[in-house]
């Protein structure tokens, strides 16, 4: 089960032992422990393997993580449609139950692969594992893993991405970085989405960017609209410029070895 909210995933716990009345809370939490650090062992054994995939084909690798309703497959419809014709895109979308987001997608002329995970609330490195076996990784430049929508899980999950994007929408709230801060503090970049409802959603930008600031020191900030469009030319620039930084490194790197 997944350590921050108990939901079901591909370990199995281990079986239920009986033990006298005094000795059951203390072997219950070695239990628990133990199913913790089996979890995450193995899944950042499979990162590692993915990571190394990724980097031998030059493909730069995005997760990008959010709470529900947030924006995030309106802002990866816009980024295929707008920048599909300067890079080669591609998106893994996982979702608990349903391939909706990845219908959204499916015309914009990237392949896409979708997830449904059922009961488990993120994703893990073997599901990308999977997934990226239907895309063919050589035609790609940048590969979009679209997280269950949730700040608390995803986080604790590396899929053996590059850079972790973490999206956070004005109609949430300014305080969102410091309730749920493992999210924003392993953030490469956070992009502050609906900006455009900031006036009807009473929301103060400037206690919002204090706080990513204060959690998130590391992270790019940048504030756009998925739907308006508003300050995406800033989030393209961003992709572009890492792509291409990226493309320097490995081929640097090639060289060395």
């Amino acid at each position: 089960m997944c350590r921050d909210c108990k939901c079901s995933t591909s370990v199995s716990a281990p079986e239920h032992t009986h033990a006298h009345e005094h000795e059951q809370p203390r072997r219950a939490e070695q239990r628990t422990l133990a199913v913790h650090e089996h979890l995450l062992a193995r899944n950042n054994h499979q990162a590692e393997h993915n990571r190394k995939l990724f980097r031998a084909k030059g493909l730069l690798v995005l997760n990008l993580l959010s709470s529900p309703g947030a924006g995030k497959t309106r802002l990866l419809e816009r980024t295929l449609s707008d920048l599909g014709q300067q890079l080669r895109l591609g998106v893994i979308v996982g979702d608990l139950q349903t391939d909706n987001d990845a219908r959204r997608l499916s015309d914009r002329g990237a392949p896409v692969v979708p997830i449904t995970t059922g009961t488990v609330c993120h994703l893990e490195a073997e599901m990308v594992a999977r997934a990226v076996e239907q895309v063919d990784l050589d035609a790609l430049d940048i590969l979009i893993i679209e997280n269950v929508g949730n700040l608390v899980c995803p986080a604790s999950f590396d899929l053996g991405e590059e850079l972790r994007v973490v999206l956070l929408s004005t109609t949430e709230g300014e305080d969102k970085p410091l309730k749920y801060p493992l999210a924003f503090k392993t953030a490469h970049v956070v992009l502050l989405n609906k900006i455009d409802l900031a006036e009807v959603a009473a929301f103060d930008r400037q206690a919002a960017l204090e706080n990513i600031r204060r959690i998130a020191p590391q992270a790019i900030v940048l504030e756009v609209s998925a739907r308006t469009g508003a300050g995406l030319e800033l989030w393209y620039h961003y992709l572009e410029s890492r792509c291409a930084e990226w493309r320097i490194s490995r081929s640097a790197a090639t060289v060395l070895h």
